[in-house]
């Protein structure tokens, strides 16, 4: 998307919803798909099929147990397998969003798909776009998903000079279920990250200042009860975690921007020492690392 911007064109980024996606991924159909699309079988099949059959639940409301179901949908989200197996499922995905000369990722669950045009041409970005999530929509559908068009963020992305050229508030998405008018945002969340229409960073990096100043004030009330071992962990849990997160993004941030991501690290390394707001704090992050 950077180099996109670089080339004079703009990107327009849709972020997609799914209903409890985990939860529908149908057994019957993932090992179909598995053995045909991927050429899995034999004792390889019969593992991830014994994975995923077999397993119940049941709700416990107050002192009632309801009766055990068996679950014929769905892989469990907390395990490393039930994620691949996802992706898996939904490879087709990929096929239907590079037919149409869009660009796709996921992580899990979280999709996202873009286009790239110059700045003359978004019209015809958002009709390529809304007839990708239509298709998507049908596909998913044949395959026991939902796709929530009304929910997805869409977002323009370039230059301030790109961006002015054309004025797009809203775009229409069209799925079985609905038709929504989406509106186009200034700033969405992707996988904790804001990201913003020209790509600054500055939201994010204001939420992660936010969020660390925050934490740093409620670990200052307790400081004199911690070790120095104990508040450097904590800080590290609270603070230098947000700092070190998709920290990649922020290569040829503006100095201003990370300025202010120094300054949190010093006032976090400032209460790691014990050291004085008004100590030079060179020797500090040196003793720190």
């Amino acid at each position: 998307m950077p180099t996109a911007a670089n080339d004079k064109k703009v990107t327009l980024l849709a972020l997609l919803d799914l209903s409890a996606a985990f939860d529908c991924v149908d057994h019957d159909i993932i090992l179909s798909t598995l053995q045909s699309r991927f050429g899995l079988d034999g004792i390889v099949l019969a593992w991830i099929r014994s994975f995923l059959s077999g397993r119940v639940q049941r709700v416990c409301f107050g002192d009632c147990l309801s009766a055990v179901l068996l679950l014929i949908y769905g892989v469990p989200q907390g395990s490393v397998l039930g994620q691949l197996l996802f992706l898996l499922y939904t490879a087709e995905v990929f096929a239907i969003i590079e037919a149409l000369q869009l660009t796709g990722y996921s992580y899990a669950d979280d999709t996202q798909v873009y286009i790239s045009v110059p700045a003359g041409e978004t019209q015809h970005a958002s009709a390529r776009l809304a007839e990708c999530v239509q298709r998507l929509d049908r596909w998913m559908a044949h395959n026991r998903l939902k796709l929530n068009a009304d929910k997805a963020q869409l977002l323009w992305l370039g230059t301030r000079h790109q961006l002015s050229k054309f004025a797009t508030s809203r775009l229409l998405l069209q799925t079985a279920a609905s038709t929504s008018m989406v509106d186009i945002v200034p700033t969405a969340a992707n996988l904790g990250v804001v990201f913003d229409d020209q790509l600054t960073m500055a939201d994010h990096i204001s939420l992660v200042c936010r969020s660390g100043y925050f934490q740093l004030r409620q670990l200052r009330t307790i400081r004199r009860l911690l070790t120095t071992d104990a508040t450097r962990a904590l800080v590290q849990a609270f603070v230098s975690c947000r700092l070190d997160y998709c920290n990649s993004l922020l290569a040829g941030v503006a100095d201003d921007h990370i300025c202010r991501l120094q300054l949190l690290q010093n006032a976090a390394a400032r209460l790691v020492a014990g050291a004085r707001r008004c100590d030079h704090i060179s020797p500090v992050l040196t003793e720190l690392h």
